[in-house]
This record gives C-alpha cells, structure tokens and sequence, in this order.
C-alpha cells in the first residue's frame, strides 16, 4: 500500500485555502481528508487549517477507531468537534464572519471503509482503472439537478455551481453523509473541486492508470489543471492498494 497527497494554490488565487492531509494510527488504520476554505481575508485557509489539523490529531490519539459502529461515531464526533472550533473562532474574531470549510475524509482499516464529506470536495474509489465517486456535493445545482430543474449538463456552466448547501463551521450544528463502502477497491482518491472542475474524470482516471510513481502522478494531475488556466487551488490525497 502507497500513498501521497499534495496541494497548489493554482494560477489564479495568491494564496491557497485548501489543506489535505493523509495520516495512520498506531492499528495502522489510515484516514485521508481533503478541505476547501473559503471566506474572508485569510478566513478559508484558517478554517480548512483547523479542520484538517483537528481532525488529524485527533485520530493520531486514538490507538484505534473500533469496529463499524464506533468509527461511524467517532468521525462524527471529531468533524462535530472541528466544526464547533470554526464557529467559535468566527464568533471570536468578527471580521472572519462567513468562514468556513468544505470537508471530504475517507477511513479505511482492515476491515471496512468509509467515507464522509460535506460540501462539494468529491470521495472516489478506483477499481480497474476507472473512478467511481461516492460522495454527492451539497450544492444548490446538484440539487436542482435532482428535482429535475437542471440537467448534468446544465449544471456543469451553471454560474451558481459553486454556492454551497452545507459547511464546515457555518453553524453550530453540521451533518456530514457517511458512506459504508466495500474494501475490495484498488485505491481510494479524494480532491477539491479545484480539480473536478479543470479535469474530467477520464482525464483522471489516465494519469492514475499511468506508469508514473505516485508523487509524479498527483504533479502530473495538478500540472494539467494550471495548464487549463489553475482558476482555482487544486489538493489530491490518493491512496493504491497492492496489487492483488
């Protein structure tokens, strides 16, 4: 098993508000997470900062997550804690009003994988080279598109698909979607829309199958986004089972 992660402000933005992360516990339980800030003057990178660095820690105390159920808890209670960190600091420091996170974590052990997220940073599995996404965006177009009102298309250009349902530290309260997943998967790859937006998930998909290292792969990923423009910063957390 190999993995890597790597972030990049893109070519647009003067600073990068993502933070990413991929880190084990002493069961050798793995969670990876990705989180997209946003608001204010350095509010994003400050949200998704504490988000990532809190949700890492704590995961690194516990010697082990447990079984299903009571890592199903867990990652509730730590993204609860983490998001009544951000509302705290916005109520602290006023002028970082509107600040807040996307977040999407996958936890795989020896026995099940799961995911979460909230937001429009997108989960996947890779199984024989072709990407399959688990989580679903909160976006006000991916729910347009499942009333009917938009089509996948038309969400695609939409100029509001960006505005967001659900955030990290947006209110005292959040509720993140957990995903129970099969384990028999070849990888698991997680990113924030700064590159589902530049890449489809064919273009993904043919860098991961490449014959690249796994560092070079996510370079190669995140050089094709800026060489589209990098309107926005781009992270990617992939991690590739052994070969069976």
């Amino acid at each position: 098993m190999e993995y890597s992660y790597l972030t990049d402000p893109g070519k647009v933005r003067d600073h990068n508000e993502d933070s990413v992360t991929i880190v084990k516990n002493k069961s050798g339980e793995i969670l990876m997470a990705v989180a997209d800030g946003m608001g204010g003057h350095k509010g994003g990178e400050i949200a998704s900062s504490i988000a990532i660095t809190n949700i890492g820690k704590r995961f690194m105390a516990a010697s082990s997550v447990g079984n299903k159920e009571d890592a199903i808890a867990f990652i509730k209670e730590i993204v609860s804690e983490a998001n009544i960190m951000l509302y705290k600091y916005t109520t602290d420091n006023p002028e970082s009003k509107g600040m807040g996170t996307t977040l999407v974590l996958a936890l795989l052990t020896k026995d099940f994988l799961l995911f979460g997220n909230i937001g429009d940073s997108s989960g996947f599995v890779v199984k024989e080279n072709k990407l399959y996404k688990i989580t679903t965006d909160h976006t006000l177009v991916n729910l347009l598109v499942k009333s009917g009102e938009l089509t996948e298309e038309e969400a695609r250009n939409h100029p509001r698909k960006n505005v967001l349902m659900r955030a990290l530290g947006a209110n005292m309260t959040v509720e993140m979607d957990i995903f129970d997943v099969e384990t028999d998967v070849d990888g698991i790859f997680l990113c924030s829309d700064g590159l589902t937006n530049m890449l489809e998930v064919e273009q993904i998909e043919k860098v991961l199958e490449s014959d690249l290292n796994i560092d070079d792969k996510l370079n190669k990923l995140i050089l094709k986004c800026n060489h589209r423009g990098g309107t926005d910063n781009i992270s990617v957390a992939y991690l590739k089972k052994e070969a069976k």
